[in-house]
């Protein structure tokens, strides 16, 4: 869910001028799961740009103080939400730690690095969310160690049903900065694709595990 339409497309605004988001209807991205996919999505660009990395973080930070108050830790998703989340607890001036896939295979087998007591107050940063299984996971290792999880807060999610599903079975609240409905809309009003290219952009959101160019 997007709190607020001005930063969601100030936000998408953003990650199209530095190519964090990039568009190409007519030259299809493969993704890991082997979906093809007009748009690709790295936000860990955002931290080679300070302007743009400090308001990412000043508006994720509004939105934990404002939906959650202050928690005890703030946790970020490994490995592309550990910078953000980093930043984002250090301008609420918390303790953060970060949450691995899986536990590491040597040393203290760590999943969890980090501080973290039971019973404390965690909200997760992600970077993005897609089917939101990895996010979930990373939700699930806290759970176990005790953490009460009050919610997830993410720069950019691409809105697939499948993702509001799985979240809302681990009765988990999700907030993202800006989405995939509001990245079109920018890019439409500010001429970054044409109509036959939003028109292929839509078509994909529709059915995207199935899609093809």
């Amino acid at each position: 869910m997007v709190l607020n339409k001005d930063t969601a497309k100030k936000t998408a605004e953003l990650l199209l001028q530095i190519n964090a988001i990039k568009l190409k209807p007519e030259n299809p991205f493969t993704w890991a799961s082997g979906w093809n996919s007009p748009i690709y999505c790295d936000n860990r660009i955002i931290l080679s740009y300070p302007v743009i990395r400090n308001y990412v973080r000043e508006e994720m930070a509004k939105q934990v103080e404002k939906l959650y108050g202050k928690p005890d830790v703030i946790a970020g998703v490994a490995t592309g939400a550990i910078g953000i989340g980093m930043l984002v607890a250090e301008y609420l001036g918390l303790p953060f730690i970060y949450v691995r896939p899986e536990p590491k295979s040597h040393g203290r087998q760590n999943q969890i690095e980090g501080q973290l007591e039971p019973n404390q107050n965690v909200v997760v940063i992600e970077d993005l969310i897609s089917t939101g299984k990895s996010s979930l996971n990373a939700v699930d290792a806290l759970k176990e160690a005790g953490a009460n999880v009050k919610g997830m807060v993410a720069i950019f999610t691409y809105g697939f049903d499948v993702a509001a599903e799985n979240f809302d079975k681990k009765h988990i609240q999700l907030h993202t900065l800006s989405d995939y409905e509001n990245l079109i809309q920018q890019a439409s009003e500010t001429n970054y694709i044409k109509e036959d290219q939003m028109n292929t952009l839509l078509e994909w959101k529709s059915n995207p595990s199935v899609w093809k160019k």
